[in-house]
């Protein structure tokens, strides 16, 4: 094995210790609608609020996405690993079926939210910066719901877990 390979694999073995939260991103629009489960989401800034979405390169989504123009994060709840699964291609789904469900909103950019999530970002991809083998999306959010009730869904260790909010849990 080339040093170079074995230095790429330590650090995804790295970034696998690293947690994070569990999203859908969706995207509507004329180029088509297609979402895709993602951990590669971070906060930029709050003025105005913006985010980074991280896609590979490879993803056949991403000239979706690109076309459109406009996505929504839906940050999953504990209870939507199946959707993260769905979402993820680990699932014989296809994507209409999944979308075929009623579980979806449509927010006021037009872009699909999921319904019972922790929250629905949802905004206009500003930028879009070509890194190693990703891209990289800032996204100017529009339109914010959060949901003051769930627990949240990480990925950590090739694996998903349920983070529990203890502030939720009545004292016995």
């Amino acid at each position: 094995m080339s040093v170079e390979n074995e230095h790429r694999l330590r650090f995804r073995d790295a970034m696998a210790s690293l947690s994070a939260a569990v999203n859908i991103i969706t995207t509507d629009g004329p180029a088509g609608r297609c979402g895709m489960t993602a951990t590669a989401v971070c906060s930029v800034t709050d003025t105005p609020p913006t985010l980074m979405v991280c896609m590979n390169r490879n993803s056949a989504m991403n000239p979706v996405f690109q076309q459109n123009s406009r996505l929504c994060v839906n940050i999953l709840n504990h209870e939507q690993e199946l959707m993260a699964r769905h979402f993820a291609g680990m699932t014989s789904v296809s994507m209409e079926e999944r979308f075929n469900w009623d579980i979806w909103d449509i927010g006021m950019l037009g872009q699909p939210q999921l319904q019972g999530t922790l929250a629905n970002l949802e905004g206009r991809i500003e930028q879009v910066q070509e890194v190693g083998t990703h891209y990289v999306y800032l996204v100017e959010i529009k339109q914010i719901i959060v949901r003051e009730q769930g627990h949240g869904l990480i990925y950590f260790k090739r694996g998903f877990h349920s983070v529990m909010d203890n502030s939720l849990t009545t004292p016995a």
